[in-house]
């Protein structure tokens, strides 16, 4: 005979690992405000900012700013990992760019 599920046991494990993946996405957000030098802006400032990002439909700017994006995780990547490490999203570096990737709070 087969052992019944637990659900209710299942449940519970799954919420768990859902609030745990909650935290780590919130910390990481944390994360990302500071190492980007956003924490220098007011609240007020930076949720204006976000708010304008998630309103714009425009692709050449969102693509931009995604650009941008893997510029910035790039460099800080160079700059932290081992040479073995470098490079793990996948997209090419770009040596010999100028634009700075943490540039300006109203750049693009």
């Amino acid at each position: 005979m087969r052992k019944p599920r637990d659900f209710d046991a299942e449940l519970k494990a799954l919420e768990e690992k859902a609030r745990e993946l909650k935290t780590r996405k919130v910390q990481q957000l944390g994360e990302l405000v500071i190492a980007t030098g956003a924490d220098q802006l007011s609240t007020d400032e930076l949720a204006g900012a976000l708010v304008a990002i998630t309103e714009t439909k425009d692709t050449s700017k969102r693509e931009a700013w995604a650009k941008r994006g893997v510029m910035f995780f790039e460099s800080r990547s160079r700059r932290t990992a081992p040479a073995s490490q470098r490079n793990l999203r996948g997209a090419p570096a770009q040596p010999g760019s100028s634009q700075s990737p943490t540039g300006g709070a109203g750049s693009q």
